[in-house]
């Protein structure tokens, strides 16, 4: 008991890594049971759309989420899967043991931050961001009280993003957690909730919260998928149709759909730009995701596409100053009084100047016709021959 208390305030310091931690005894029988379904090994050799629509890897020429601590509050987490080790945090708030048995938490935490791996057409948005993962559900279902402790503790270990890809209710508990993290300048990027047969077209918390980023899914055309919620405020959209991610045993899946894996492509952009625009405080940078989107295209739609490229190099002017610059600022001008000044040219001295060189020059010339000529009149007698 007193090691495990131990260990949660090393936790709550940020000073415990994920593989320090031991499994609770009392949760391995959970785990065993542990049967999420069976995803692929190898993947395909095309990069994902969402990856090549985004185009990622330009925004990692300015920014790659590094010294970002993002908090991943969902169903746990592989570990052991080769594009998702060294995360620095493991919160086990479930008391079921830290490994993924939904699947979910693995697939967001890798569209969030898995690791380049040589092969492998599969990156994260931001894989150098440090991630600190809640497990708030063992189950496909979230956990209201769960959910806010998670919020809680991400904002103990000091998280600059939490990506929370869970519809919940309305709860005051929830929404009082969601403002001490806003207020702790956590950006909270959150899903828009999925429509389908069981769960119709109704407002998502902590989606719709004041303050929050709802994130919408998109198609690869860029509309809304069908099954993302317009109930919810959406901010922006984030693709969610066709999902390739990270998945539990070291494997990958597919077939993803939902608006929870677009909230992670929006946490990972949210990574990028608090890494470029260290000033930006979490309203700011929010405000920079929506100016920077594609475009709205209908209802439920916010702003359109998430765009990591424009989110960490548009220059937008509503914007205080601040480091880093996107691009250099221009050269000052050059003082005025660096080079010595000409004098005010004088037009009247410089009209009578030309004209005396002017009768100058027509008086010398008449001397010299009187020198030629006077000679040759005297010695002539000043006579003029008759015409022959």
């Amino acid at each position: 008991m007193i090691g495990r208390a131990f260990l949660a305030a090393g936790l709550a310091l940020g000073l415990v890594p994920a593989p320090a931690l031991a499994r609770p005894a009392a949760a391995a029988s959970v785990v065993e049971e542990c049967d999420p379904e069976v995803g692929v090994v190898k993947l395909p050799d095309q990069e994902p759309w969402a990856q090549r629509r985004l185009d990622v890897k330009t925004a990692w020429r300015l920014s790659t989420g590094a010294g970002v601590r993002v908090a991943i509050v969902d169903s746990g987490l592989d570990a052991e899967h080769p594009q998702l080790r060294g995360f620095s945090a493991f919160v086990d708030i479930t008391g079921t043991g830290y490994t993924d048995c939904v699947g979910h938490g693995t697939a967001v935490t890798g569209i969030i931050a898995a690791r380049v791996y040589p092969g492998v057409t599969f990156h994260g948005v931001a894989p150098q961001a440090t991630v600190i993962e809640l497990k708030q559900s063992n189950q496909p279902e979230g956990h209201v009280a769960n959910l806010a402790t998670a919020i809680d503790t991400a904002v103990r270990l000091k998280a600059d993003v939490i990506n929370i890809s869970i519809k919940a209710a309305d709860n005051p508990t929830l929404k009082a957690a969601v403002r001490n993290a806003l207020a702790s300048d956590a950006v909270i990027v959150a899903a828009a909730g999925n429509i389908t047969q069981k769960n119709k077209d109704a407002p998502a918390y902590p989606g719709s919260y004041e303050g929050v980023l709802a994130v919408g899914s998109a198609t690869p055309d860029g509309r809304r998928a069908d099954s993302s919620s317009t109930a919810t405020p959406v901010g922006v959209l984030g693709p969610g149709v066709g999902i390739t991610a990270p998945w539990p045993r070291g494997a990958y899946k597919l077939d993803l759909e939902g608006s929870s894996f677009a909230a992670a492509y929006v946490s990972g952009t949210a990574a990028l730009v608090r890494a470029r625009f260290p000033h930006l405080d979490q309203e700011q940078v929010r405000r920079r995701i929506i100016a920077t989107a594609d475009g709205s295209v209908g209802q439920g739609t916010g702003a359109g596409m998430v765009n990591p490229v424009l989110a960490v190099s548009a220059v937008l002017p509503f914007e205080p100053a601040g480091r880093p610059v996107v691009a250099a600022p221009p050269p000052a001008p050059i003082p005025a009084d660096v080079f010595a000044k000409l004098p005010q040219e004088d037009a009247v001295t410089r009209d009578l100047a030309l004209a005396v060189f002017a009768g100058a020059l027509i008086l010398a010339a008449v001397i010299g016709g009187l020198g030629l000529v006077l000679p040759l009149g005297r010695s002539r007698g000043w006579r003029v021959d008759p015409p022959a």
